[in-house]
């Protein structure tokens, strides 16, 4: 986080100021601006609720296709291993995390509720899947926000192995390292990387401060080209 920020002292103050001033347009616009244009994940990549909001730094996992649980004669052992390292990888979350996993075909669901269960007791963020979630009832009774494909209740037991976790990944074409900054709403879900991420929220808070003062002239009776030259945001 630069040392010169000035509107938040660290990720909790952020991450509370862009679930309560911010949405997801704002960030990835002022990140278009900054000639980051391709920071969003696929639009299928949907919340399991309209009003679920992610927002946190990610633990990227790396998926891959099995096709059975456990083979017995293989030259990895991992192979031997039901899911891989994917209960390890669960339990390493950390506070304000997000598991955001890649890496699988979309022929099994790679979430969960008790992974949900697991993850809120961890304080995580939220998780983001380049796949299908299952036990949708569960997951929305918790009120864990959890973005993915939908719902789809075939188990990644025989299917999908956690082959490695807290490396970089990517998600058709946007990479993903571990500790950017995940943020997601029903519009989409944006990547912000590190070494970008104040300026980009920075840009994104004032740009929404500012469409304040637009809005307002709008609404007294402003045009739109008389607001746009005047505020230069619309």
């Amino acid at each position: 986080m630069s040392s010169t920020n000035k509107i938040w002292k660290d990720d909790k103050e952020l991450f509370a100021i862009a679930k309560s001033e911010l949405f997801v347009a704002l960030v990835g616009d002022i990140l278009d601006t900054l000639g980051y244009q391709h920071q969003f994940l696929p639009p299928n990549i949907k919340p399991l609720s309209t009003d679920f909001v992610v927002i946190g730094r990610a633990m990227p996992v790396l998926e891959a296709d099995v096709f059975e649980e456990s083979v017995k004669d293989t030259k990895n052992p991992m192979m031997k291993k039901p899911f891989g390292i994917m209960f390890e990888a669960l339990d390493d979350l950390k506070e304000d995390e997000v598991y955001i996993c890649s890496g699988s075909s979309p022929r099994y669901a790679l979430w969960g509720g008790l992974m949900s269960t697991r993850a809120m007791k961890l304080k995580a963020a939220g998780a983001v899947l380049h796949g299908y979630s299952r036990d949708t009832n569960e997951v929305l009774n918790l009120n864990f926000p959890t973005f993915s494909y939908g719902g789809y209740a075939q188990d990644q037991g025989p299917r999908g192995k956690v082959i490695d976790y807290r490396v970089p990944i990517e998600i058709e074409g946007t990479r993903i390292n571990p500790g950017d900054i995940i943020y997601g709403d029903r519009d989409g879900v944006v990547v912000v990387p590190k070494e970008v991420e104040a300026k980009a929220f920075t840009g994104a808070i004032e740009k929404a401060r500012g469409e304040q003062l637009v809005k307002k002239a709008l609404e007294e009776g402003m045009s739109t080209v008389d607001a746009y030259n005047k505020f230069g945001i619309m």
